[in-house]
């Protein structure tokens, strides 16, 4: 009985050790499966902590654009009414040029602030400079009726033996817009202080005196070749076809809209270009250009130089030592992630580097 029951005690003592041996003979295999799953766990947390910290960043990134959104809102507000409030209240040239500080100072805190703004947003404050600008060109004009300018082309040289007259200012009268053509963004309604319109095949020019903070406008030119030497106030270059215009610095904006085919070199604050075609841009400006309604429009840094052209960037207050050239908005292109198919960049073994 003693010896059955010993064996029956030995059977199973057998039998534990066969599972026993078969488990140790299957521990490398289950320690590798056990290293493996933690480590591609720990690669999800990783991936998902990753995914969290973006999203927490993407959040107070974006309530840092609202709250700068909302200063730029309130500061912009006050700055344009303390514009018009003395712009109302001007009674003379002094004046006049307190507004004209004041509307750069409104000028600068929309170009350092384009960075945050939402396209809307910057296309409203433009309008509101633009607006002020074309407002304040016309109290000058009011407070100062001895000094307008009008339109004036100059003459080709006559032909040998011919007599010469000296050429003269003389008044355009004013041309009935086109069909479907009112007048440019920013531009006041009211007569043209200095500039040429409706020439062909002409050499036109300006000189500083004629320029120095004066509202110029370029309309309905065909096949000319403008140059514009000297520091003026804002530059419109409307409905304009195959013209070269040279232009030196301009204190705040240019408008350039309806035009195809021109080679444009243009120092500026602000540039914004509507409706215009197969055109080449040369450009120096402080804040980002602007392109609507735009095609097969390219650009390079501004390359034109002309004697005394340092001191006219002075007066223009310009920095020289910022250009945004080859940074442009389209404002018919949102896609972020994509190029915009309407402009592009002039390849550098294309670009003139002599104008004259």
């Amino acid at each position: 009985m003693e010896a059955a029951g010993e064996e029956a005690v030995a059977v199973p003592a057998e039998g534990l050790r066969a599972p026993a041996a078969f488990v140790a003979s299957l521990q490398p295999e289950v320690a590798a499966a056990a290293a493996v799953l933690p480590e591609r766990l720990q690669r999800r947390e990783a991936e998902r902590q990753q995914g969290v910290e973006r999203q927490r960043q993407k959040k107070e990134a974006q309530v840092v654009k609202e709250e700068q959104s909302e200063f730029f809102v309130a500061a912009f507000a006050r700055e344009r009414e303390a514009v018009e409030a003395l712009l109302a209240g001007a009674a003379g040239a002094e004046q006049l040029e307190e507004v004209a500080a004041q509307l750069q100072g409104l000028q600068k805190l929309l170009t350092e602030s384009v960075r945050f703004l939402a396209p809307y947003e910057v296309r409203q404050g433009q309008e509101t400079v633009a607006r002020l600008q074309g407002a304040l060109a016309a109290k000058r004009q009011q407070l100062q009726p001895k000094k307008k300018f009008a339109f004036r082309t100059l003459k080709k040289e006559a032909a040998p033996g011919s007599e010469q007259r000296p050429a003269e200012p003389v008044q355009a009268p004013a041309a009935a817009p086109a069909p479907g053509h009112g007048p440019a963004e920013g531009e006041s309604g009211g007569p043209l202080l200095c500039g040429f319109g409706q020439a062909e095949g002409e050499e036109l020019e300006l000189g500083p005196a004629e320029l120095l903070q004066r509202d110029v406008v370029l309309s309905e030119l065909r096949g000319c070749r403008v140059r514009l030497r000297g520091n003026a106030n804002t530059l419109r270059v409307r409905d304009c076809q195959g013209c070269t215009v040279l232009c030196g610095p301009v204190s705040t904006s240019v408008l350039v809209d309806g035009c195809s085919d021109c080679l444009l070199v243009l120092a500026c604050q602000q540039l914004r270009t509507h409706r215009t075609r197969d055109s080449r841009f040369y450009v120096q400006v402080t804040s980002r250009a602007v392109i609507e309604d735009c095609t097969k429009v390219s650009f390079a840094p501004y390359s034109w130089s002309y004697p005394g052209m340092e001191k006219d960037f002075e007066s223009s207050g310009l920095d020289r030592n910022r250009n945004n050239w080859n940074t442009v908005d389209d404002f018919d292109w949102l896609v972020r992630d994509k190029p915009s198919p309407n402009w592009s960049l002039i390849p550098e073994q294309e670009r003139i580097t002599c104008w004259d």
